[in-house]
């Protein structure tokens, strides 16, 4: 009888799944910025099990066999700007036509783009009614196809400000963001609630904004206190915080606050570069998306405001990435898509190179250096044993013209084949 047990025990037991085994004709290892020829890729149970060349490195007995012929294969992009929930078309008050269901199904077809388009971790940086954390969720769980999320739920901030509050309507409608706090307690207390719903990182503003009615880029919003409080709070419970920040004078107070990374950063002087670089602030530059916004914005309803401000600050935030560049500063891949289609992501390429970057600067800023701006650089952004399985591939070579990773022909996560053409 023992006998028969064990032999039923063995057959209820599922097979192991066998490893696959990855050839292409070229890699680029991000943090090298150089070309390994003949690559071969082992992946077990979603991590990488060994890298060598497929010259001499031969495949596990049993394993899945993916030729990618003359591609160019690379880690899975990183896009630490992103907001995934909602239509992005429905700009300025068109949005009040969208429910919180409707914006939550956006959300599934927006990550699903968003993958398709190369980018297997993103950060997601503001949604309300913590959509951002059931996407998340529902994407870890296997429910949809999506790209690995780090969340921040809500924004916090200040009355009437950028990122938490809601401005659109007149004060008939005594309508509050739920993010808005007031004083460094009430600041603390939202982080806590965000953390108690499942944030992974905390996101505030210390400026105004192009996106929302009645603000100023360039103004400062919350103390330096409010921030320290949530940037208190959040350390103290192993979270990192994003602070948008376009004005200079913003950008410091949140450096000084202690915050973990900047985004937009459309006005820096050299101070607030080197302060940025003595404090290991990274630099998140969205110097993509106004070509966007500037072609369909007004056929989307974004405000006549927005537009303004967005003409205004576009080329300044370039000149500003420019500066930050050749300073040496940390500048990491984040896009602000959202504010345009999902899918789009790797469009920003293009514009990096343009304004100051290397190729392979642009491709670590998307690999390497945005995983250590998550504290994850030892299990994503490069493709070495013991790393996530994050793998794509493009046709020809990025280090020679980085305009090709707008098209990304294989995806994997986690060992998962989400797109192979």
């Amino acid at each position: 009888m023992k006998f028969a047990a064990y032999f039923l025990a063995l057959a209820a037991t599922p097979a192991l799944a066998a490893p696959t085994y990855i050839t292409a004709a070229r890699m680029i290892d991000p943090a090298t910025g150089k070309i390994v020829a003949n690559p071969a890729i082992v992946v077990d149970e979603g991590r990488v099990l060994s890298v060598g060349s497929s010259l001499t490195m031969k495949p596990p007995a049993g394993a899945e066999m993916i030729d990618l012929g003359d591609k160019t294969i690379l880690p899975g992009l990183i896009d630490m700007h992103t907001h995934l929930i909602g239509d992005p078309t429905l700009g300025g008050y068109n949005g009040f036509s969208e429910t919180r269901e409707a914006a939550a199904i956006w959300g599934v077809v927006n990550a699903e783009r968003a993958l398709k388009a190369g980018f297997t971790t993103v950060r997601n940086v503001g949604a309300g009614d913590f959509a951002d954390v059931a996407l998340r969720d529902s994407i870890n769980s296997g429910i949809v196809a999506g790209p690995r999320m780090f969340v921040s739920g809500p924004s916090i901030g200040i009355i009437g400000g950028h990122c938490a509050d809601q401005n659109l309507l007149p004060n008939d409608f005594h309508l509050r963001g739920e993010g808005v706090a007031t004083g460094p307690w009430e600041m603390r207390a939202k982080v806590r609630n965000n953390i108690k719903y499942g944030a992974d990182l905390i996101k505030t503003c210390s400026t105004g904004g192009v996106f929302s009615k009645g603000t100023v880029p360039g103004a400062e919003q919350n103390t330096v206190e409010e921030i320290a409080a949530i940037v208190a709070e959040a350390h103290q419970r192993g979270l990192k915080v994003a602070s948008h920040a376009h004005g200079n004078q913003g950008i410091k107070n949140a450096i000084k606050a202690g915050v973990d990374t900047i985004e937009h950063a459309s006005y820096l002087d050299k101070d607030a570069i080197n302060m940025a670089k003595d404090r290991g602030v990274h630099f998140v530059m969205d110097i993509y998306n106004t070509e966007y916004t500037q072609t369909e914005g007004r056929k989307n309803g974004v405000l006549e405001e927005s537009l303004r401000k967005d003409a205004e600050i576009a080329e300044i935030q370039r000149e500003s990435f420019r500066a930050a560049v050749k300073a040496g500063a940390k500048v990491i891949y984040g896009t602000d898509s959202g504010v345009y289609p999902h899918g789009d992501n790797g469009k920003q390429f293009v514009w990096m190179v343009k304004y100051g970057m290397t190729p392979a600067q642009a491709i670590r800023s998307a690999t390497t250096l945005a995983a250590e701006a998550l504290g994850k650089e030892k299990s994503l952004g490069r493709i070495s044993p013991g790393y996530a399985a994050d793998i794509i591939a493009v046709e020809g070579d990025p280090l020679a013209d980085v305009a090709v990773l707008e098209t990304v022909g294989f995806v994997m996560k986690d060992g998962v084949v989400y797109k192979n053409e």
